[in-house]
């Protein structure tokens, strides 16, 4: 018995592979080779998050204020801001 052919729409055919991903996976290929590599592609730190970024996420998190969406035109302060500059 042969198994039937699987087909999908053309726009989903025409999706391309990820770039960020296919650099990502050559790196890692070029790196197990035991290549000097800097990496460029998909975003893995190899350092610890600064403590001060960690404390303002964190309190981004508990903040009230930020437990609903924005409104649709955008922050008025932020948008201050941007008019500012």
């Amino acid at each position: 018995m042969t198994e039937p052919k699987t087909r999908v729409s053309k726009r989903i055919g025409a999706i391309a592979e990820s770039a960020t991903l296919k650099v990502d996976a050559k790196a890692k290929a070029l790196k197990a080779e035991g290549r000097p590599i800097i990496s460029y592609g998909a975003g893995e730190p190899d350092f610890v998050t600064p403590e001060h970024i960690v404390e303002a996420a964190v309190a981004a998190v508990i903040d009230p204020k930020n437990h609903r969406y924005t409104p649709a035109a955008g922050l008025p302060e932020l948008r201050e801001a941007i008019a500012q500059k």
